[in-house]
């Protein structure tokens, strides 16, 4: 097993700040794999069970897909598999006592407060967490129970910054930023955002590095117009040409329809 383990990132807490990425794709984990980045993440469903096997010299985390296990048993199913399939961490935004079973079991789990995305209506919708006295206390009581469940890092979605910043000096947690300030001991993005391929609203906290969305439209625009120009030789006689297809003699040809 390569890559940074769990020891490793715990030990960067206060050192250094880690830089960490979620991607869709094979290819998206091949590259930022070979960038240097320190985590990757992807969710754990079978058409990227493979990708942790494709980048084995990276901390690579497997996300439970929310919504898909009723019990911390079936959650504690999958983690496994997912350590199975190579991952180094689990991501689970699931209640304390789910993230405790798992814990005990020795997976290493990223446990998720503040924005998230299918509990978002108990805290207004999406939106920052935290601003409020109110909600400043919920979101450090979380941290709080997650960390007493065992979890080792915790990610901090849109939540106020100065919050974070002072929940990072106060856990023993590593504290993931995705829209949370500079303060945390790691930095977060999509690939779909960093890479500028989210069309339509960007979210506030992400920075785009690249244009991806005008260069995939600009290939979409190239296939169709492949596409109409190779119609138009199938149309006009001029596809194929002779070198795209197979010859054979002639005299071979009329001793099969010309024998008596």
């Amino acid at each position: 097993m390569g890559g940074l383990t769990v020891m490793d990132l715990l030990a960067a807490k206060g050192q250094r700040k880690l830089a960490y990425v979620q991607v869709a794709r094979e290819e998206e984990a091949r590259a930022a794999a070979e960038a240097g980045m320190d985590m990757i993440g992807t969710a754990f469903v079978p058409e990227r069970a493979q990708f942790a096997r494709a980048v084995p010299d990276t901390h690579f985390q497997y996300g439970l897909p929310w919504g898909s296990h009723a019990s911390a048993t079936e959650a504690l199913r999958t983690a496994m598999a997912a350590m199975g399939a190579g991952a180094q961490s689990v991501y689970c935004g699931m209640s304390p006592a789910v993230v405790e079973v798992l814990a005990r079991e020795g997976v290493p789990v990223i446990c998720h407060v503040g924005l998230v995305p299918p509990k978002a209506t108990w805290t207004g919708g999406f939106r920052a967490v935290g601003k409020t006295a109110d909600q400043a206390r919920m979101v450090w009581q979380q941290v709080r129970d997650f960390e007493a469940a065992g979890a080792f890092a915790v990610e901090l979605e849109v939540v106020a910054a100065p919050l974070a910043r002072e929940v990072t000096a106060r856990t023993s947690m590593l504290t993931i930023s995705l829209g949370s300030g500079p303060d945390c001991d790691a930095q977060y993005l999509f690939s779909a955002d960093l890479l500028g391929e989210t069309t339509g609203h960007i979210p506030r906290h992400a920075k785009t590095y690249r244009n991806f969305a005008a260069e995939r439209a600009r290939l979409q625009a190239e296939r169709i117009a492949a596409y109409r120009e190779y119609i138009a030789d199938v149309t006009g006689g001029t596809f194929p040409e002779p070198g795209h297809s197979v010859g054979m003699a002639e005299e071979v040809l009329e001793e099969v329809f010309d024998a008596p």
